[in-house]
């Protein structure tokens, strides 16, 4: 097609982007314009504990009726309020000086100290009888005893009390909330007072935002079909602020990393994004959505269509183009549709593609105890959660290599390949990076190893500390570091800034087992032709594992990685047709590898290197 006939396409890319930038705009910038009104409704509607509903209503009554604005300052007065609850509550149930003066008085009335007069002194409430509950269990010993110095039985109460105040946060009769449930109600109670624009016209702006963002999108990459040979260009990438690392990079970092710290940690301020979706999932699963409903939504969205990307990027490629519906199969089906449809039949909701320990959770107790409960579903998501990486990691990884999951199945793997494509580039290809690469995602293997027995041993033994340390650490340090800050807000946040596989390749702990039974027990390899190569620097640019592929190529060396995920963007990029991905034999495959990470070590190393490793 001659270019006189394209001239379309730029005002329509041009158009997509303006429309991808409005409707992103519209997707920030609605977080800003809502405003808040508590209601008794707003209340009911967030907080399901009717005796905590009865007992918070009255300290919420200076908020309710009022508009708020400012969401940052309705948040914080939920927030104060529910702290102020259960300082008032620890207020009421601690045994005071008053209290004592009273039980004092009645001591010193009577003249040697008796338990019944504690009710004489402390009266019939609910927290009297706590404390006269208490104070029976720590000073029963002090019943009767004639003769002891009155000053000898105030100070032994007062003793006693300072030990009754300092658990007396284990009141077991439903009044106190906990840390889990504070934070279920400021975002309950946050989404439920949501009253202004965006509540009252959801499906406007989520035209505006998704609908407008997803055809700017749309309309922005179909045109790449009539721009030139399908494939990668090297068009400017290194020039290009976006795809260099430069400045919009940094936005763009700036911007992931802060939704994925609101979606981990501060639920209730993105509560308007929630709402857009609401519909949607009332109809997938009969509930609505929940704070993690729109990042699975807008997760799968971006594989859709940067998927497009991919079909129209890698057309002339039979293997990319099925590879890449694969990804979009799985994800959109297995790990988004799946899960939602089976809350609906009330069965247990798990990602059927998803293992350990990747699914660091899957043997936490709540989750073994969900599984086992559900009858034959359930067994059924037990056995086949641990039949696939007990069982089919070898087998799958044997045939296929690493690629069968982390490049046709798995979701952290679908994101990086299809809207991480644009910055694979950035991977970081020194020596020193393979190093940190080994060390740390090896080491977050064995810490998942760890966790995940501890966890077990207290499953089954009912044991809770192992050594004095409280095995729930294990699982609360692992949930924190790992599955939040490292595969969340460093994984995918930092993309534009550290190419499209940081989780994958210095984190995901089931990408290092893989790696181990496709670095010694696997029949696949990238084969190479080194008297072909015009070492270009293709294969090695775009490699998103951060392989120095030339380096095998030039020597003719077969590629086995233990962190080679198998896209086989090397072989497609490469303009010789040096490099193919083939299964050959096992053996062959561990010597060659055990060769060639040698020779390459020596091939990158410093001269000063090489002579330290000599000595």
């Amino acid at each position: 097609m001659q270019t006189s006939q394209l001239t379309w396409i730029v005002p329509v890319r041009k158009g997509g982007l303006s429309l991808f930038l409005i409707g992103l705009l519209v997707f920030v910038g609605m977080l800003v314009i809502n405003t808040f009104t508590l209601t008794d409704n707003a209340l009911s509607n967030a907080i399901s504990n009717e005796s905590h509903r009865q007992l918070l209503s009255p300290h919420f009554a200076d908020l309710k009726g009022n508009t708020v604005s400012n969401k940052a300052s309705f948040i914080n007065e939920v927030r104060s309020t529910l702290n102020q609850y259960n300082n008032t509550l620890n207020e009421r149930y601690s045994i005071s000086d008053s209290d004592i003066a009273a039980i004092m008085a009645e001591v010193n009335a009577l003249g040697h100290y008796e338990l019944e007069q504690l009710t004489n002194a402390l009266g019939t409430s609910d927290e009297a009888a706590y404390k006269i509950k208490k104070l029976t269990d720590y000073t029963n010993w002090l019943a009767g005893a004639q003769g002891k110095p009155l000053s000898e039985i105030e100070q032994v109460l007062k003793e006693k009390s300072v030990e009754i105040n300092v658990n007396v946060t284990d009141i077991t009769n439903g009044k106190r909330i906990y840390d889990y449930e504070l934070g279920q109600y400021v975002y309950g109670l946050t989404k439920s007072a949501s009253s202004g624009l965006v509540a009252n016209n959801t499906g406007l702006f989520f035209f505006l935002s998704i609908i407008l963002g997803t055809v700017g999108a749309l309309m922005y990459i179909v045109p790449d079909k009539y721009t030139g040979p399908a494939g990668i260009k090297n068009n400017n990438i290194f020039f290009n602020s976006s795809t260099n690392g430069g400045f919009i990079g940094l936005l763009a970092t700036f911007l992931l990393v802060a939704i994925y710290i609101a979606l981990y940690f501060f639920p209730e301020y993105i509560i308007e994004w929630v709402a857009l979706v609401d519909p949607l999932f009332k109809g997938l699963n009969g509930s609505g959505a929940g704070p993690w409903s729109i990042y699975g939504f807008v997760y799968t969205l971006a594989i859709v269509v940067m998927g497009v990307r991919m079909f129209i990027k890698y057309r002339h490629s039979n293997y990319h183009l099925t590879r890449t519906t694969s990804l979009v199969f799985f994800q959109s089906c297995f790990a988004f549709l799946i899960p939602e449809l089976l809350i609906k039949l009330n069965q247990p909701s798990t990602d059927l593609k998803n293992m350990w320990p990747l699914d660091y959770d899957f043997f936490d107790a709540w989750n073994l105890d969900s599984l086992s409960s559900s009858g034959g579903i359930g067994m059924f998501m037990l056995v086949w959660g641990i039949t696939l990486f007990a069982i089919g990691v070898p087998i799958f990884t044997y045939f296929f290599g690493k690629r069968w999951y982390c490049s046709w199945v798995c979701g952290c793997g679908g994101l990086a390949e299809t809207a991480g494509d644009p910055y694979r580039q950035l991977s970081d290809k020194s020596m020193t990076a393979w190093r940190i690469e080994r060390v740390v995602v090896h080491g977050v293997l064995v810490f998942a190893i760890i966790m995940t027995g501890v966890t077990l041993y207290t499953y089954f033994t009912d044991v809770k500390t192992i050594a004095g340390i409280d095995t729930y650490s294990f699982r609360s340090a692992y949930g924190f570091y790992i599955g939040a800050l490292f595969s969340g807000v460093v994984g995918t946040g930092f993309y534009p800034k550290m190419g499209n596989r940081v989780w994958c390749r210095f984190g995901c702990p089931l990408a290092a087992y893989i790696g181990l039974v496709q670095r010694f027990k696997s029949r696949f390899r990238i084969t190479t032709n080194g008297g072909q190569c015009i070492s270009c620097g293709n294969c090695s640019t775009y490699c998103e594992m951060g392989i120095d592929v030339r380096a095998y190529a030039q020597r003719g060396a077969d590629i086995v990685r233990s962190s080679c995920v198998g896209c086989g963007v090397c072989s497609s990029v490469c303009p010789r047709g040096v490099l193919k991905l083939e299964n050959g034999t096992v053996n062959a495959v561990v010597n060659q590898s055990q060769k060639d990470e040698t020779v390459q070590i020596i091939n990158v190393m410093s001269a000063e290197e090489q002579q330290a490793m000599a000595k």
